[in-house]
């Protein structure tokens, strides 16, 4: 078991630019004047000391907050909000609290996390900067990230856990395949500023792999990315199937993309499944309750939440997990029947 590293502290910054904690205490709050070479000397030791002073528990020095931080793209989203709910009741038995916050990633939101000096953070975004991820290490927080993509390493006390996002692609494209379906088309993620996923993104990752051991190869005719909007995306994928694109399978980055590229379909005068076929991902309650009802990928989320909180209780002991890998689950409903 290794030892838990301390977090720097005021005295830390002084001693290390030979000036008293008032001098520093001075600079940090910018209340005072100052020497010039004193105030260089306590800016350059902040830098090196990576510290952020305390912004919520001052009172307790050096004491743990008992507060773990989990940091997600979407936090209105429904799988989020399971994932949230499961990881408080593990976090609150191991005597923690667990709070939510949608990323934001700029320098001044990794700033802001760090000053408030939380015991770990959780991580599930697929645009979080593994530069911010490095400077929570840097000031001795523990860091769970969600897998999202292919190739994603970290330096310092960082743990990966996978959740079945790879493995759950490539169920969904299998699924379609064994159907019948040859003319898939993937639906991406909707994003406000048009960004469609990164080459490497899991999902995106599975149904290249998946479609290519099949001899299938994923060409841009079969990929809708880069919608600003639901209504963008159903436009999108109205407008394939009028050209006269054969498409006979969707697969939806999420449920709801997979739902309105299916409502989509059906507004265009095809029948889902005897025409189109469609998966969606997540298992969310739209699923389950929309007409037809989809078939889509589950994700352990008990497991998942429960190795998560795991993980951080251990790198606070000072330990440093091994990455976990969960899969997914095919829940074969209405949207890809046969009979």
């Amino acid at each position: 078991m290794g030892n838990k590293k301390e977090r720097v502290t005021r005295a830390d910054v002084a001693a290390l630019a030979g000036v008293s904690e008032t001098i520093v205490s001075y600079v940090i709050n910018n209340n005072r004047y100052v020497a010039k070479d004193k105030r260089e000397r306590v800016e350059e030791a902040v830098r090196v000391l990576n510290y952020r002073p305390n912004n919520v528990a001052r009172a307790l020095k050096g004491k743990p907050s008992n507060q773990i931080l989990f940091i997600a793209d979407h936090i209105t989203n429904e799988y989020f909000a399971n994932i949230v709910n499961e990881m408080d009741q593990y976090a609150y038995d191991a005597g923690y609290l667990i709070s939510l916050c949608g990323n934001r990633n700029t320098k001044e939101f990794a700033s802001q996390v760090i000053s408030r000096q939380y015991d770990g953070i959780i991580i599930s975004s697929g645009s979080f900067s593994p530069e911010y991820v490095e400077e929570f290490t840097r000031a001795g927080i523990p860091v769970v990230v969600f897998r999202r993509w292919k190739i994603q390493e970290y330096s310092g006390r960082v743990a990966l856990l996978g959740t079945g996002l790879y493995q759950g692609a490539r169920k969904a494209i299998r699924h379609l395949l064994d159907c019948g379906c040859r003319n898939i088309v993937f639906a991406d993620r909707i994003s406000k500023n048009g960004h469609p996923s990164k080459p490497d993104d899991l999902r995106l990752q599975g149904v290249i792999d998946e479609l290519e051991a099949n001899g299938i190869p994923l060409t841009e005719d079969y990929m809708i990315c880069g919608c600003h909007s639901e209504e963008e995306l159903a436009e999108v994928m109205k407008q394939k199937l009028q050209s006269g694109m054969k498409i006979d399978g969707i697969f939806g980055k999420d449920d709801y993309i997979a739902h309105t590229a299916m409502q989509a379909a059906i507004q265009s005068g095809y029948r889902v499944p005897e025409d189109i076929k469609v998966v969606g991902f997540d298992d969310s309650s739209i699923s389950r309750f929309c007409s037809p009802k989809m078939t889509t990928i589950q994700m352990d989320q008990k497991h998942i939440a429960k190795t998560a909180i795991d993980m951080i209780v251990a790198m606070v002991a000072g330990e440093q997990p091994e990455s976990v890998v969960y899969d997914s689950i095919l829940i074969k409903r209405e949207s890809t029947r046969t009979e």
